[in-house]
């Protein structure tokens, strides 16, 4: 279950001094929760709000509230639980909400926090562009951390996890190599096989060097890229190398 840091709180200071014109609200890491457990919600929020860098704007407990009110409430980072209503209930709802908050709000990062390992429920979180996925088991100061390392723009989500995932796909895909998605039509060749090295999660200076580019060239490419693909992350470009990738696209 979510627990606190067990570190005892430091001693009152003198604030750090914040920019010219602005207050502890515009310092701080803004969140919006949603999570149709009560008691979950007000753990969540009672944790996050003891830190000095983050305020909770708002909260909800289902995908239409929520939807309402994260356009108004401007945070920086959404935590969403992906099951709503349980088990049982609303499926991969908070998926959904993920997918059409960041449709509307591309800046915004969406950490993903649920109580089942499942694989299907990373994979669809990915495709609709979630910046991390957690387990509820997470501890208090690892959740903390979580939102801070999504805010600043990066990607949280466990390597072990999204091979998991990646692996599924090579085993389970069986369909023709040749239905490929329109959007990779619109790119050159060279972008191809960026992307295929993508897929095999080389990062952006080893794809420099393995082709002999700048390191900033292939970063305007991998932007390029993205664009082309409609998506906003480079887990998700991964995603789509890996599921239609052709055998001669493959690289030794």
């Amino acid at each position: 279950m979510l627990t606190a840091s067990a570190s005892t709180p430091a001693p009152a200071s003198v604030p750090a001094p914040l920019p010219a014109g602005g207050t502890a609200a515009d310092a701080s890491i803004r969140v919006f929760l949603l999570d149709d457990h009560e008691v979950v919600r007000r753990g969540v929020r009672d944790l996050l709000e003891a830190e000095p860098d983050i305020v909770v704007v708002g909260e909800a407990a289902g995908a239409r509230e929520a939807l309402a009110r994260v356009p108004a409430a401007r945070p920086d980072v959404a935590v969403l639980d992906v099951r709503l209503g349980g088990a049982s209930g609303g499926d991969h709802e908070g998926v959904g909400v993920c997918r059409e908050l960041r449709t509307e709000l591309p800046g915004l990062a969406c950490l993903m926090l649920t109580s089942f390992d499942d694989d299907e429920a990373l994979f669809d979180a990915i495709m609709a562009g979630a910046a991390g996925y957690v387990l509820k088991q997470i501890g208090g100061s690892d959740l903390v951390a979580a939102v801070r390392t999504v805010a600043t723009g990066q990607s949280l989500l466990d390597p072990r996890m999204t091979e998991r995932v990646m692996a599924r796909i090579r085993g389970t895909d069986t369909g023709p190599r040749s239905a490929v998605p329109a959007e990779l039509d619109r790119l050159t060749p060279r972008e191809l096989e960026i992307l295929d090295l993508i897929g095999l999660g080389l990062t952006n200076r080893q794809i420099a060097e393995r082709l002999f580019l700048a390191e900033k060239t292939v970063k305007n490419r991998v932007s390029a890229i993205l664009g082309k693909l409609g998506v906003g992350r480079r887990i998700q470009a991964a995603m789509i190398a890996e599921r239609f990738r052709e055998p001669h696209h493959d690289l030794p």
